[in-house]
């Protein structure tokens, strides 16, 4: 009789051990009254690291498909693998992070993507490629499940805004400076080093976290257990899981099918249809555990729900123009070298405005305020893009400078509104799931100016485009008064 007690004694054995293994700061850098800033920067090293494996990869594409002698839609696998087992691993391992220890799961999310990456650099196939891009995100869902949750809770509340801008800034900069650091790798060295870059990032990052992060459970306390179900199976939501897995892999693959990926008709109609069923029984599923991987009560927050739809629908406007400008302005004979400087803009302006823009706005403005203003001013970035006759190069770079300032705004406003409405105890969920809509804003992103550009051409197709991305940030501005 004793036995069906003991897989769940052994599950709070390991649950102590590794709470236990989180070490404090050094009492000179916790007693510092400005510590909190090098954890944000901590966190910002993995913000940074992100962003710039996910914008370098895509320029080593060519390279891989000589190397291995494949076809694009093999080698697209080394981007899709990685971005499908991200977006199915963060709600979990945010939900995991609450209790074990968030300082644990992140720096060990350092460890694996930074021996992932090695393993990357040192791959003789596509296949062991692949595979090892599969455990890069495992570390990466590890890193980015916990990021907002370590900023949030590691600030004090003034400074919570400030320090999500921060943080959006470091993806902003390793975004902008994935490009030219992957055409200058692949150019003069490698495209291996695509992958080693990663290693002393990683090595940096998990020293760092190491003496500046603080311990998730100060002073001992441990977050209160749930009371124990009857059923074992109850523990851990597994069923949760495979469905959220399910949903989040048919839906990324649906998406990929257009922007590139060869799938016929009907397989793509099925994964769809997957899709949806996969999320329906999720729901159904989560309203019954004992554990929910995404608790319905969490989500179903009037002020959750819309600050979630609004960070899916900013990275949506952020990933969009970057893919679908330099096939719109190579359409109209602008070179590829200048046509990545004027890309820049835009991200460069969103790091601007998300670490020091709000300081020109009224200091009595709410955070919802600065939303709506945000998203008002990229739509109207986006509106004038659309408009303007054929603009040339120089045209564009002040249309895309409005609209990357405006998502500044708008991101880290929104951001600092959901962790604020989420508890303490479940704040690495509320971060992973921030991170899930994401990385599915990316893919959108990224899947939405291939499609358009594919059915009406670069130019009427990026016109479209860009009227629709206006409309949906007048959504998200409509949805920020909250």
């Amino acid at each position: 009789m004793a036995e069906p007690a003991l897989a769940p004694r052994l599950l709070d054995t390991l649950q102590d051990a590794l709470q236990r293994a989180e070490r404090p700061r050094p009492r000179a850098v916790a007693r510092w009254p400005h510590a909190h800033w090098l954890a944000v920067g901590t966190v910002c090293l993995g913000a940074f690291l992100g962003q710039l494996t996910a914008s370098v990869t895509s320029l080593v594409f060519p390279a891989l498909e000589q190397r291995f002698d494949a076809g694009f839609a093999a080698v697209e696998w080394v981007s899709l693998s990685y971005l499908l087992v991200l977006v199915a691993l963060l709600a979990p391992v945010g939900r995991l992070s609450d209790l074990v220890g968030r300082k644990t799961m992140y720096l060990g999310g350092f460890a694996v993507f930074a021996a992932a990456s090695l393993g990357a650099g040192l791959a003789g196939s596509l296949a062991v490629l692949v595979a090892c891009r599969a455990v890069q995100a495992v570390g990466g869902a590890m890193m980015q499940a916990n990021s907002v949750a370590l900023v949030a809770r590691g600030v004090p509340e003034r400074a919570m805004r400030t320090a999500l801008g921060i943080q959006a800034a470091a993806q902003a900069l390793g975004l902008a400076l994935g490009p030219t650091l992957g055409g200058l790798l692949v150019t003069h060295a490698s495209w291996r080093w695509a992958f080693w870059v990663n290693v002393p990032i990683g090595v940096l990052g998990i020293l760092a976290g190491w003496f500046l992060l603080p311990r998730t459970f100060p002073d001992g306390r441990r977050p209160a257990r749930p009371a124990r179900s009857k059923d074992a199976g109850g523990r851990f939501d597994l069923a949760g899981l495979l469905l959220l897995a399910g949903a989040s892999t048919a839906l990324l693959l649906a998406l990929s099918a257009a922007s590139g990926l060869p799938l016929p008709g009907w397989a793509v109609a099925a994964l769809a249809v997957l899709a949806v069923l996969a999320a329906a029984g999720l729901v159904r599923q989560e309203r019954r555990a004992d554990r929910p991987i995404v608790p319905p009560g969490l989500v179903n927050t009037p002020g959750i729900r819309a600050g979630l739809v609004v960070a899916l629908i900013g990275y949506l406007l952020l990933f969009c123009p970057l893919v679908l400008e330099p096939v719109v302005l190579a359409g109209r004979g602008v070179p590829a070298a200048t046509a990545g400087v004027v890309i820049t803009a835009l991200p460069a302006a969103f790091a601007l405005a998300a670490t020091v823009g709000g300081g020109l706005l009224p200091r009595g403005w709410s955070d919802a305020v600065r939303c709506r203003a945000g998203a008002l001013l990229a739509a109207a970035g986006l509106l004038v893009l659309a408009v303007l006759p054929a603009p040339g190069a120089g045209a564009t770079v002040g249309p895309l400078l409005a609209a990357g300032y405006g998502l500044g705004l708008l991101l880290p406003a929104n951001n600092a509104l959901v962790m604020r409405a989420i508890p303490a105890q479940s704040s690495a969920v509320g971060g992973g799931l921030v991170n899930m809509v994401r990385s599915l804003g990316t893919a959108l992103g990224t899947a939405l100016p291939v499609l358009a550009v594919h059915l009406a051409g670069a130019a009427s197709g990026g016109r479209a485009v860009l009227l629709l991305l206006a409309a949906v940030a007048v959504l998200a501005a409509r949805l920020s008064a909250r």
